[in-house]
């Protein structure tokens, strides 16, 4: 190696060390390795995954509702979750939405949100909408107003007084009744809506929330064919702009927008793939399906 070589390792070696000692490297150092996570809240993907629960177990009254329960979500992946009654399908989103506080194990958003340290309001507003079987809405008022009053606002009384609809919430509210179905509802009562309107609008209420992740409760029950079919179509309109969990019965309906489909039962996971695959588990046919 001739000497100039040798020189300019030694003063490359003098760098490095003085950047390492200065916290500073080519890459930015710790600080630029975190940078991604220094706003307090935000929802950390880049490890693959939005929603993370591992060895999570609650109990009520002896009876063990969650039991060991793993399971992770990808961001923008639509998730099928099925079971039996009582296998732990509510529980587990009660647990993720901060209802219900597990006896143990971790629960995180992102891989940097431990939800296991925040309420259900802190919860909503980190990114995390659900909705429940019963459609919620505002039945006085018009289908409009009920989008208007969810909009991702400040809710003090001063502000919530003052508050006018700009062009851009407009824009946004006008492409959102179109994907709910709702366009040519805008100015009907809510009440008057049927009920897979409502549902819709109660959908459509959270997705003005700008949530990352939803999680849907049997979504397409009490629905016609109809409106269950125009459901599936929203559903897959809204994968991959969103993370959704979907738990339901209707088999038609998950084979229609699932990837992968995951089986509880007594509060953990029985099974995890495709419909087909999990249809064709003993375990699955003899705890759910039926012969």
């Amino acid at each position: 190696m001739t000497p100039d070589l040798l020189e300019e390792g030694a003063q490359r070696r003098e760098q490095l060390a003085t950047a390492a000692a200065s916290g500073k490297t080519e890459s930015g150092g710790r600080q630029a390795g975190f940078s991604r996570i220094a706003t307090p809240g935000e929802v950390d993907v880049t490890h693959g995954r939005i929603l993370y629960l591992e060895d999570v177990s609650v109990s009520f009254d002896g009876f063990k509702a969650i039991n060991k329960l793993s399971l992770d979500i990808a961001p923008g992946e639509l998730r099928c979750i099925i079971g039996p009654n009582g296998a732990g399908k509510t529980t587990m989103m009660d647990i993720i939405t901060g209802k219900t506080r597990p006896d143990e194990g971790t629960v995180f958003f992102g891989s940097t949100i431990d939800l296991l340290r925040y309420n259900e309001p802190q919860i909503a507003q980190l990114g995390i909408g659900r909705k429940f079987q019963k459609p919620t809405v505002f039945e006085q008022l018009t289908v409009f107003e009920n989008l208007e009053l969810a909009l991702k606002t400040d809710k003090r009384v001063h502000p919530s007084m003052v508050f006018r609809l700009d062009s851009a919430q407009g824009d946004q509210l006008a492409e959102l009744l179109h994907t709910i179905h709702l366009a040519d509802s805008v100015n009907r009562m809510a009440g008057n809506l049927s009920h897979g309107q409502k549902q819709w609008l109660e959908i459509g209420m959270l997705l003005v929330q700008e949530p990352r992740l939803l999680l849907l409760d049997e979504p397409v029950a009490g629905m016609t064919d109809e409106e269950t079919e125009r459901t599936a179509e929203l559903f897959l309109t809204l994968k991959g702009k969103h993370s959704l969990m979907v738990v339901e019965h209707d088999m038609s309906f998950i084979r229609t927008i699932s990837e992968i489909v995951t089986v509880l039962c007594d509060g953990s996971v029985l099974a995890q793939g495709t419909l087909d695959q999990v249809q064709a588990d003993e375990r699955v046919i003899e705890v759910y399906l039926g012969r």
